[in-house]
């Protein structure tokens, strides 16, 4: 669970709260809390409670986005922080073409993953 400054806050369109997420995926919420301490989501304080929430992009219906797992496995691996994933995930990339955060949702994540490699070396 992080913090996130304005810039990083802005490139996530929308936002979903623990419990909306437990809904979703027809689990309990401390088995979200859980899959954000594995490292499976992201999750950070924002807004005016400071209530913890996940990019909506990660949730695909009742489900994790496919590909997601991994690629925060190989960046968290490539030494990024929380807000430096989001940043990566978020921002508009011309040769995807859009964010890799859509491109996972649009099921292209080994491009992604690809791209997430690169930045190690």
């Amino acid at each position: 669970m992080t913090e996130i400054d304005a810039n990083t806050d802005a490139l996530v369109p929308a936002w979903l709260h623990l419990p909306d997420i437990a809904e979703m995926l027809g689990i309990e919420v401390t088995r979200v809390r859980q899959l954000v301490k594995e490292g499976q989501l992201i999750a950070v304080r924002r807004g005016e409670n400071r209530t913890l929430q996940v990019p909506a992009a990660f949730i695909d219906g009742d489900k994790v986005v496919k590909g997601l797992v991994g690629t925060l496995t190989l960046l968290k691996d490539d030494g990024f922080s929380d807000e430096e994933m989001l940043e990566w995930l978020f921002t508009p990339d011309d040769s995807l073409p859009g964010t890799p955060a859509q491109a996972l949702s649009e099921n292209r994540g080994t491009e992604v993953k690809r791209r997430a490699q690169a930045l190690a070396v």
